[in-house]
């Protein structure tokens, strides 16, 4: 009789012990899973959208690219490059397709965190809401080109922005230099860091001088990367390449006696227009390689389109 009450107290120690592990158990894991096929469908849906011509941005970026190719013919090839964004073969879509399938893979990350906060903010990048915004700094970069005689979207003046954020013009696609989806920050033997275009977008270096790190990130004006969603659209190992040129210049400023503060340490004034979505992924930023988006469930990220509502505006 003793041996059956010490046996029963044993299972029941035995499913105690088990209750109190799953009650305390790891649901990242689970939500990782959860977020990478929310993702998943959730740029099926984008996708779907962009060939629809469901996004008025991805319209406009196609329409004032064929527009100013027929003004500017010497242009058509880095136009035509550009107007890619406004389909699912872009380097901005692209991109969060590559991120995605790197996020499914631990070994791409310190911990489960750091993976957790990544996956969502692939899943709120890809809402068509913020997708339309971020392709606002392409449209601009032509609206720019055409000298004024196409609209900024989602955006102030060009020459309300240098006078605004005491910006430097450094010339056509200024408002993507920065962004890695376009290019990248080399550093010289000299120390000196400088923006280099990947492939077609190198012909923006035959319409400006050199970007330098530096004097960019003192004098850059407005853009939605910078300035709202590049949280959303910088990898991991982007956001580290990113921090390491700032490191290394910060560091070249000390020796010589002077401060240097981050480009993104100030955000630019400049914005207009922009969707729910943007105004609270911009107001919750966050430079922490563990950051947690506390909206990521919200209603402001579901899979609402902006849809081409206008025609094309114009005037500077």
């Amino acid at each position: 009789m003793a041996g059956m009450l010490r046996q029963a107290i044993l299972i029941m120690s035995i499913g105690l012990s088990l209750l109190v592990l799953t009650g305390c158990g790891d649901d990242r894991p689970e939500q990782i899973q959860h977020y990478q096929k929310l993702t998943d469908n959730r740029l099926a849906t984008l996708a779907q959208e962009l060939r629809n011509g469901q996004l008025r941005n991805a319209e406009l970026l196609k329409q004032y690219s064929a527009i100013l190719a027929k003004q500017k013919p010497q242009y058509t090839a880095l136009l035509q490059q550009l107007a890619k964004d406004a389909t699912d073969q872009g380097p901005i879509f692209k991109g969060l397709t590559r991120r995605l399938s790197e996020s499914k893979d631990s070994a791409n990350f310190i911990d489960l965190d750091a993976q957790l906060a990544e996956i969502e903010n692939l899943y709120q990048a890809a809402a068509p809401s913020l997708y339309n915004d971020m392709l606002s700094d392409p449209v601009n970069v032509i609206a720019d080109m055409s000298g004024g005689t196409l609209a900024r979207v989602n955006s102030i003046s060009r020459q309300a922005d240098l006078m605004a954020n005491n910006a430097s013009d450094f010339g056509a696609g200024s408002q993507l230099v920065g962004n890695p989806s376009y290019g990248q920050w080399q550093t010289g033997s000299n120390g000196i860091s400088f923006w280099e275009w990947y492939g077609m977008y190198a012909l923006f270096s035959n319409l400006a001088s050199p970007v330098r790190y530096d004097s960019w990130s003192r004098h850059r004006g407005y853009s939605y990367y910078g300035d709202v969603g590049r949280y959303r659209y910088t990898s991991p190992k982007q956001m580290k390449k990113q921090q390491s040129v700032y490191q290394k210049t910060q560091s070249k400023f000390k020796r010589q006696g002077k401060s240097f503060t981050s480009p993104y340490a100030k955000t630019r004034t400049g914005s207009t227009s922009l969707s729910r979505a943007s105004q609270v992924s911009a107001s919750t930023k966050s430079s922490s390689s563990k950051f947690r988006s506390n909206y990521s469930k919200s209603s402001n990220f579901r899979n609402s389109s902006s849809r081409t509502s206008r025609g094309i505006s114009r005037g500077k």
